[in-house]
This record gives C-alpha cells, structure tokens and sequence, in this order.
C-alpha cells in the first residue's frame, strides 16, 4: 500500500511498490510546496502519459461558482506567459501526441501522451498551463460561447442529460446534484476576476498531483516537474489530505419528467450507493455486472433479449468520498416506458429480496476481474490509477489485492449490500415526449 500523503515528508521520495524487473514499479515524491508527483514504469511500452490532477471539481463550488471548474479546463487551454492557445496545442500536435482535459465532481485532470522520447515536451506544455495560465478577459469571453454551446449540445442529446437531470432529481440543488457544465444562467453570470479567483485559490501545489504513467524514468519526471514549476513551490506546505470521509451526504430523491419531442424515451432509476472507500464497493461491484453490466445480465435479458423492448438498458455505480449512487438507465420507445420500468423495478426488487445464484456471482466476479485488467492496458489507464490513489483513496492497492478483493465477495456479501443499496429510497428521471404523464416513484 502506498504511504498516506499526510506521512511523508516534503523534499523526499517514497517507493510505493517495487515492481518485478523494474515494471510496475511506482514512485512517490513530495517536492517543497507539497507538490507531489507520482509514477508507474512500463518499460516495454514505448509510450507515455502524463497528467496533472487537481483537487477540485464541480462539488467545491459556491453558487456564485457554478461551471468554474470546467470553465477553468477550457481557459488554461487558451494562453500562458510563455505560449499562445495555437502554440500550446501545435507544440503537441507536431509530435503526434493528445493533450486533453476533463472535469470530474471532485477533480480536474489536465494530460497529454505522448512518445516516451517526448515526455519533456508535454512536461513542459501542460505544467506551463495548469501553473501560468493568464486567463485574460477576452479569453473568458471567447470561451464563454463555447461552453454555452456544449450546454446545448448536452441538452440535445437526451441520452446525455438525463444523468445530469436524475443527478439532481437523487441529491437535490446542492454541488454535488449540479451539473458539471453549470448551466446558462450561471456560466453567463461568471466573471474573468471570479474565474481566475477560483484558479488562483484551487491551483495550489498541495491540491496538485503529478503523475506519469510509461516508459518513464521517476527521478527524471520529478527533476522534469521541479523544474518547471519551480516560481510555485516555494514555502514547506504539505500535500492536502485524500478525499475521503466525512458525514454522508443526504439525499431527497424525487421523480422528474422532463416532456421532450424525443423517438426514444430515456429512463434512469436509481438512488444512494456506498461512498469509494466501503469496503462494500467490491460486492455492490459484482451486484452490479450481475444484475446491468453486460449481455448476460438480468436486465439486459430480460429487457432487450427476452422482450426487445429496448437496445441499451445496463446498470451502473458510481462512488465520491462520502456517498455513491446505483442506477439503471434505459431507453425505448416512449409507449413501452412504463412496462421498461416495471420490469427494471421487478429485478431490483428480486436482487434485494434474493441476491444473486452461484453462477451469475461466479460470472460477475470474471467480469469485475477481466474489466479492471484490460482496462490497465495502456498508459493512460495506469495514470489515472496512480493519480486517483493520491487524490481520492487513502491508498494505493495493488492490483492483486484488488483482484483478491473482488475473488472474495460472496453470496451473503452481495445479498447484504443489495439488501442495503437497492431497497433505498430511488429517484427516477424520465425525458420523452409525455406531456403530464406521471411516473410513480
């Protein structure tokens, strides 16, 4: 297991876990300024990821702030004191590399990969934005348009906004129940000086993870990663703390439809799952590919195989630090929405009441197993593994361990968590051409 952030002294260097032959092998510093920088070698690739990660994301943001956090990935994109937008985006172009960004509730990851003889650069470039944006007016302004029309985007496509819509229909009008994106009113309501208050006070070096993920050296990473944030870390400040813990977040499930001129009617039902850290997370994992998460499982035969009453009907889990969410979406056409969400709510019903069968756990298991393995095959994935176990995890598990975790779950364990999770009070959204349809709760 990896050393808590809190315990390891700034200036010095930590060996997470050794690796065999040198791959595998993950690395820890904590620079002055309580930056810290992270690494996974995999030296047969020939390849590289790298990726800062901030600690913050669209849960951290007062009212005023609404949207800041993905904003601000748009802005840092625009212009630094030594580059321009065009030569951010050229100078990894040329090397055949993808520099990227995305805005999650709880963090901001800016990356770029790259060939592995090419890491310097993309050290370079995206430490340069996320430590020396300007976020200058007219950037704010120009970017402004262009996230108003990833709002309409997302409002056009149904099967996008429905989980920003049961998001707030679950937790209610608090951060964590709020689009990421913001909405019009308030991305139009944000200043340049809000926005680059908000970089000003989130991009800090403790909130900041560096990770590297490839054929990459650690010590160069780190002398790589000094280098160029070097104005910033001065001071002995250290690493903030993982993210986890804290009361658990309450919710006030409600039923929303939302009457769109749509040929398909999009269904997500769901409601409080088990926050990142439970040790039931692994369970409610099994529960979940039993139960939605491939051709084989109960929703998926029995909505689509056995009735072909929809094409995409799955469920799904996602954990934060102090609560989760379960759901099951589907989409069909709109007169079959009500018998879609009888059967869905049989199933559940039946999973709370009896768990699952030897087989379907023995099945869920292999598909946890072979989902997460295949899933570290690229260096990209193994970055985001790494920097994630800094931000919000207390630890890094080895990948064995989480393999033995997972072999370990058994029929009373998914039955306690099913029992728990899937008889909670449930929130449902429902966008399609209904009129004042109501859908029960």
């Amino acid at each position: 297991m990896t050393l808590p952030a809190r315990a390891q002294e700034p200036g010095t260097t930590h060996t997470v876990h050794p690796g065999a032959d040198g791959s595998g092998a993950v690395r820890r510093t904590v620079l002055p300024g309580g930056l810290r920088v992270i690494t996974e070698a995999m030296p047969t690739v020939r390849s590289a990821a790298f990726g800062i990660w901030a600690g913050t994301g669209s849960r951290d943001e007062a009212p005023a702030d609404a949207g800041a956090s993905h904003y601000l990935e748009h802005v840092l994109f625009k212009g630094t004191e030594r580059r321009t937008a065009l030569e951010i985006s050229a100078a990894v172009d040329a090397v055949g590399g993808d520099l990227n960004a995305f805005t999650a509730k709880e963090y901001t990851c800016y990356y770029a990969r790259v060939l592995d003889a090419d890491l310097p650069l993309a050290v370079d470039v995206v430490s340069d934005m996320v430590a020396a944006s300007v976020n200058r007016e007219e950037d704010v302004e120009a970017e402004r348009g262009v996230i108003l029309e990833e709002i309409a985007m997302r409002d056009d496509d149904p099967g996008d906004l429905i989980h920003d819509e049961f998001s707030t229909a679950l937790y209610g009008d608090v951060p964590i129940g709020r689009p990421i994106l913001g909405t019009v009113d308030s991305i139009n309501a944000l200043s340049r000086d809000r926005v680059h208050g908000y970089y000003r006070s989130h991009y800090l070096p403790p909130n900041l993870v560096v990770a590297a993920a490839g054929n990459v050296d650690h010590d160069e990473v780190v002398r790589l990663t000094a280098a160029a944030f070097a104005p910033h870390l001065a001071g002995d400040a250290r690493p903030a703390d993982p993210r986890v813990g804290g009361p658990e977040q309450g919710a006030s499930p409600t039923a929303q439809v939302i009457d769109k001129d749509t040929e398909q009617a999009h269904i997500v039902l769901g409601g409080l799952g088990v926050r990142r850290t439970d040790e039931r997370r692994f369970a409610l994992g099994v529960l979940n590919a039993a139960l939605g998460g491939g051709m084989s499982s109960r929703l998926f035969q029995e909505v689509r195989e056995k009735r072909g009453l929809a094409y995409s009907v799955y469920s799904y889990t996602s954990q934060y630090a102090d609560t989760g969410t379960f759901g099951v979406y589907a989409g069909c056409q709109p007169g079959k929405a009500d018998e879609v969400l009888r059967i869905c709510r049989d199933e559940i019903a039946k999973a709370a009441e009896r768990g699952l069968t030897a087989e379907e756990l023995e099945r869920g298991k292999g598909q946890l197993r072979g989902g997460m393995v295949l899933g570290l095959e690229d260096t990209g994935s193994r970055m985001s593994r790494i920097a994630k176990s800094e931000l919000v995890y207390e630890s890094l598990l080895p990948v064995d361990e989480v393999l033995a975790r997972i072999e370990a779950v058994t029929l009373d364990d998914v039955l306690a968590v099913a029992q728990d999770v899937l008889t909670r009070p449930q929130a449902l959204t429902v966008i399609g051409p209904f009129g004042d349809h109501e859908f029960a709760l």
